[in-house]
C-alpha cells in the first residue's frame, strides 16, 4: 500500500521533491545567464540576477511537468521516479511546474519587457517539449532550442537594466542626467551579440538530448559517436574564436574606435592583457568541456547500455558548465569563466546523491 505523500517522514519528502526537480543538474543553470551577460560586455548585475532566478524557476518547472507528464511512462519503464512511485502525487507535480512557471516569468519582468519577451518564449518551449514534442523528431531541436534561449535571457535581461542606468539613453533620466552620474555603467552591447555563444550552447544540448532518447533502452552506438563528434567540433570552434581585437572585456563596453599604433608595429592591434589572458584561458577551458563530454560518451558508444548511455547523457550536462565558461573567458569575462568552473566538482558530488537524469 502506498502512503500519501504528506505523511511521509520529511527526509523522505524532500529526498522524493530534490529526485522530481534533478537538484544535480540544477547548477547547470546559472552559467547561461552569467555567458550571455559576457557576451554583451557587461558585468553581471541586477538584469543578470534576475535571469538567473528566472532561468532556475523554469528549468525546475520543466523538470516537474517533464515527469507529471511521463508518469504513466515512467510506472512501467522506471517506476522507481517520484511520482509513479507515490512520493510525490501527480497533481503536487503538476502545480509546482505552474507555480515556478509563473515565479520564473514574474522574476524576469523586473529585469524589463524585452527580458519577459524572451523567458515567455523559453516557458512555451519547455511547456511544448514536455507535453507535445518530447518524443517526437522535434525533441532535441526543443531543448536545444529553450537552452539558447536562456542565454538570451541573461544577455537580454543585462543589457536591459544596464541601459536603464545609462545616461543619455531611454528611460535613464535624459543625456543631462550626466553630470550627477559619473560612475555610470557603459552602455551594453545589443543582445544579438550573444547570438553566436547561444548557438553553441544549444548545438550541444541538441547532441545531449539526441543521447538522452536512448537513456532507458540503451542499443545507440551511432548516437554518442555523433554527440562526441559534435562536442569536439564545437570545442575547438570555441578554442580557436579569438576575441575582438578592440574588445576591452566586460568592464569596458562602450564602442571603441581603433586607435593608430606606430607603423613598425605591423598589423598587429593593440591587446592588453586581458586580451592575452582570454586567449590562452579560452583554449583550457574549451579541452575541460570536452574532455567532460567525451569520456563518458565514448563508452557509450563502445557500450551502449541503458547504464553507460544515462552516464553519458549525466556527462553532457556537466560539461555545459566548463562550455558556458569558455564561452565566457571568450567574450573577455576569464575571471567569471575560471570561477564558475568551480561548480563542476560540486555538480559531480551531487550527482552521486541524486541522478541528473
Amino acid at each position: 500500500m502506498i502512503r500519501s505523500p504528506l505523511l511521509r517522514p520529511a527526509g523522505e519528502r524532500l529526498r522524493a521533491w530534490s529526485e522530481l526537480l534533478r537538484v544535480s543538474a540544477l547548477l547547470s543553470v546559472p552559467g547561461d545567464a552569467l555567458a550571455g551577460a559576457a557576451a554583451v560586455g557587461v558585468r553581471p548585475g541586477r538584469g543578470t540576477a534576475w535571469a538567473v532566478g528566472s532561468s532556475l524557476c523554469l528549468y525546475e518547472a520543466g523538470m516537474a511537468l517533464n515527469d507529471w507528464a511521463d508518469r504513466h511512462e515512467d510506472a512501467v519503464e522506471r517506476p522507481h521516479r517520484p511520482v509513479p512511485s507515490g512520493r510525490v502525487g501527480p497533481g503536487a507535480a503538476l502545480g509546482a511546474a505552474g507555480v515556478l512557471t509563473a515565479a520564473g516569468l514574474a522574476l524576469a519582468a523586473r529585469a524589463g519587457r524585452p527580458p519577459l519577451a524572451v523567458a515567455t518564449a523559453l516557458a512555451a518551449t519547455v511547456w511544448a517539449y514536455d507535453l507535445r514534442l518530447k518524443h517526437t523528431p522535434a525533441g532535441p531541436a526543443a531543448m536545444a532550442t529553450a537552452r539558447g534561449l536562456d542565454l538570451l535571457l541573461g544577455a537580454t535581461a543585462t543589457a536591459s537594466v544596464t541601459r536603464r542606468g545609462v545616461p543619455g539613453t531611454p528611460g535613464a533620466g535624459g543625456a543631462g542626467g550626466a553630470s550627477h552620474r559619473a560612475a555610470a555603467p557603459p552602455p551594453a552591447a545589443s543582445p544579438l551579440a550573444a547570438l553566436p555563444s547561444a548557438a553553441v550552447l544549444a548545438a550541444h544540448t541538441y547532441a545531449v538530448t539526441a543521447v538522452s532518447r536512448h537513456e532507458v533502452q540503451g542499443g545507440s552506438t551511432a548516437t554518442p559517436l555523433g554527440a562526441l563528434a559534435a562536442a569536439t567540433v564545437l570545442g575547438a570552434l570555441t578554442a580557436s574564436t579569438r576575441p575582438d581585437p578592440y574588445h576591452r572585456g566586460p568592464h569596458h563596453t562602450a564602442p571603441v574606435r581603433p586607435v593608430p599604433y606606430p607603423p613598425d608595429a605591423g598589423r598587429r592591434p593593440p591587446s592588453g592583457p586581458r586580451r592575452s589572458t582570454a586567449q590562452r584561458v579560452t583554449p583550457l577551458l574549451a579541452a575541460v568541456y570536452v574532455r567532460t563530454a567525451a569520456r563518458p560518451l565514448l563508452h557509450a558508444a563502445l557500450n551502449p547500455s541503458p547504464l553507460l548511455t544515462g552516464r553519458a547523457v549525466g556527462g553532457g550536462i556537466r560539461a555545459m558548465i566548463p562550455l558556458q565558461a569558455a564561452l565566457m573567458s571568450r567574450s573577455g569575462a576569464t575571471a567569471g569563466g575560471l570561477a564558475l568552473l568551480g561548480l563542476v566538482p560540486l555538480t559531480r558530488r551531487l550527482a552521486r546523491k541524486v541522478s541528473p537524469t
